[in-house]
């Protein structure tokens, strides 16, 4: 390995048609192979479509044998982005990630924490294996500060990094096309306030394109579709196109083309962010209120016991719009630290 560059081998929630894991894994890709290390390796759920969208060597994440095997002949396991090393989705993806963590420190396989959010872990046994890992893993970079604190109460040396969606590569942006409506299945989504927001799109956005993003296909599919059918139900003359299982690039591509994005999930948000569009976030989770917080958004819409939501829509074609925009020039992620620390 000392006279050659090493064989990378990447672990993650990919190949799943995730918009947000995808668009991680094309940037950490791409700074690894623009600093020369091209010998790299994707566990994928959907092999074919991993290496077709990103020109790399896979493995299905399910293979047993396969999986064994890729990691023998490895020399770097990278775990990350995302949330994976938590039990709260279920203790079975924990002890999945875990799986193949110890198994590589069990070959003496060099391995790294990429921009991972770590935890909750409930389960007392999978959390103190989960420290032993961490604490014999080369190197850990966390995405939060709460995955850092509780790393530090346990003697675990982490650095805090962005998120590496900060580093993708616009397209050249268009100007007065569309407007973004990015919807997920979600339990506080009420019924009211999804017939509210459909009327408002209607009325506000019936001269523009409505592009309506399915980000994880097996979740926002259907309300997409439904969405679109509402609006139609109101004015079949709008034009509106629901955006689904397309590849991170054609995703990143088709926000060029927006003015505005209403939008719930948090890389949704984030694109848009970095894009300059106009945002108005739909408060579903913590981590989205908090960007809304880093870029001064004033204006958002909370799922519960929402009572302007036709203000807000207006207020975002219509309405002053001031943003912190400067912060997402502090988000680039600097990768030299994380590929000095392969190579060594």
């Amino acid at each position: 390995m000392k006279n050659s560059k090493p064989k990378i081998l990447i672990s993650g929630y990919y190949g799943f048609s995730n918009f947000g894991d995808e668009a991680v894994l094309s940037v950490l890709i791409n700074s690894l192979k623009d600093s020369g290390l091209e010998d790299i390796t994707v566990f994928s759920k959907n092999p074919e479509m991993t290496k077709q969208s990103y020109d790399v060597k896979v493995c299905y994440s399910f293979s047993p044998f396969e999986l064994l095997l890729t990691i023998l002949k490895t020399d770097v396991l990278i775990s990350g982005g995302g949330s994976l090393l938590q039990d709260a989705t279920s203790a079975k993806s924990l002890v999945y990630y875990l799986g193949i963590i110890l198994t590589a420190l069990f070959f003496g396989k060099k391995v790294m924490i990429f921009a991972q959010g770590i935890g909750p872990i409930k389960n007392k046994f999978l959390e103190k294996l989960t420290v032993f890992a961490l604490k014999k893993c080369k190197y850990v970079t966390v995405r939060d500060e709460k995955s850092l604190s509780m790393l530090k109460s346990h003697g675990i040396s982490a650095d805090l990094v962005s998120d590496p969606v900060w580093n993708i590569k616009l397209w050249t942006k268009y100007s007065h096309r569309g407007v973004g409506i990015q919807l997920r299945r979600w339990e506080a989504l009420t019924e009211e306030f999804f017939m509210n927001l459909v009327k408002y799109v209607a009325e506000v956005y019936s001269d523009k394109i409505i592009f309506i993003y399915a980000l994880q296909e097996s979740l926002d599919i259907d309300i997409c579709n439904r969405f679109e059918e509402e609006l139609l139900k109101i004015n079949p003359d709008l034009h509106t196109h629901v955006v689904t299982n397309r590849a991170t690039f054609e995703i990143v591509k088709s926000f060029s083309h927006l003015d505005e994005l209403i939008a719930m999930r948090y890389h949704a948000c984030l694109l848009g962010l970095k894009y300059d569009i106009r945002v108005l976030p739909i408060i579903y989770d913590p981590k989205v209120e908090k960007l809304a917080d880093e870029f001064n958004i004033k204006s958002r819409l909370y799922l519960n016991g929402e009572t302007e939501i036709g203000a807000k829509i207006r207020d975002l074609r219509y309405g002053e719009y001031e943003v912190n925009s400067s912060a997402a020039l502090s988000k680039q992620l600097d990768f030299k630290p994380f590929v000095d620390k392969i190579i060594k």
